[in-house]
């Protein structure tokens, strides 16, 4: 990259950006529209996009992979350079954000392995195991879907998610 930007060779189409990264071109917009990726337009109305975009992309994907939202990652996006690979410093403040969010989503998958042991609240009261978990339908009364995998006790009300709302 020179003073005045990154050379034309140093730029790739969306084409090679979609080849490079596995996305298919119309996620590469639709990921631009969000702010997570930029390009600059040539003459001809052009995308390019420098190599960086490349990490940057990477990045996007393995928040996805640990269940962030593509919006949690445009905040951690946001706090690491644009035009420059991020220094190990900025890379640790951005995993460390991120630790609490992949140890609640740890325990809500816990919560949900224990539970899927047991009667997951169907409402099917046909089988002689549900009537001692959910005798009555003491769950249907709780609402619909399946209560005892979204509440602890369907008689106490909806478990929260971790992020303040409720199921």
């Amino acid at each position: 990259m020179s003073a005045h930007g990154p050379s034309r060779h140093d730029l790739l189409t969306i084409g090679q950006l979609s080849d490079r990264s596995g996305l298919a071109a119309s996620a590469l917009r639709y990921y631009e529209k969000l702010g997570l990726i930029h390009a600059t337009r040539t003459t001809g109305n052009q995308r390019r996009y420098t190599r960086g975009m490349l990490r940057r992309i990477a990045f996007v994907r393995a928040a996805q992979r640990v269940g962030l939202s593509l919006d949690e990652a445009k905040v951690a996006l946001d706090r690491l350079p644009e035009h420059r690979a991020p220094s190990g410093a900025e890379w640790d403040g951005v995993a460390q954000s991120w630790q609490s969010r992949i140890d609640e989503q740890i325990a809500e998958l816990e919560r949900l392995k224990a539970k899927l042991t047991g009667c997951i609240g169907c409402g099917c009261l046909s089988l002689t195991r549900c009537g001692l978990y959910n005798a009555g339908d003491r769950a249907g009364a709780a609402g619909p879907g399946a209560r005892y995998l979204l509440t602890r006790d369907p008689a106490t009300g909806p478990e929260p998610t971790g992020d303040g709302f409720t199921e």
